[in-house]
């Protein structure tokens, strides 16, 4: 679990430095977001 937390660490610094530095990736990133937690949802993964 430890290597999780630290590749979501990292994975949500890098995506903060995208977000800062492209405000306009900002829709991309939420759009991909819900539409991959809609479907892991929908398996039944989460």
């Amino acid at each position: 679990m430890k290597t999780d937390n630290l590749l979501v660490g990292i994975l949500a610094i890098v995506a903060g430095v995208l977000v800062l530095w492209m405000p306009s990736i900002l829709t991309w990133v939420v759009g991909l977001f819900l539409i991959v937690y809609g479907i892991l949802t929908l398996a039944g993964k989460r």
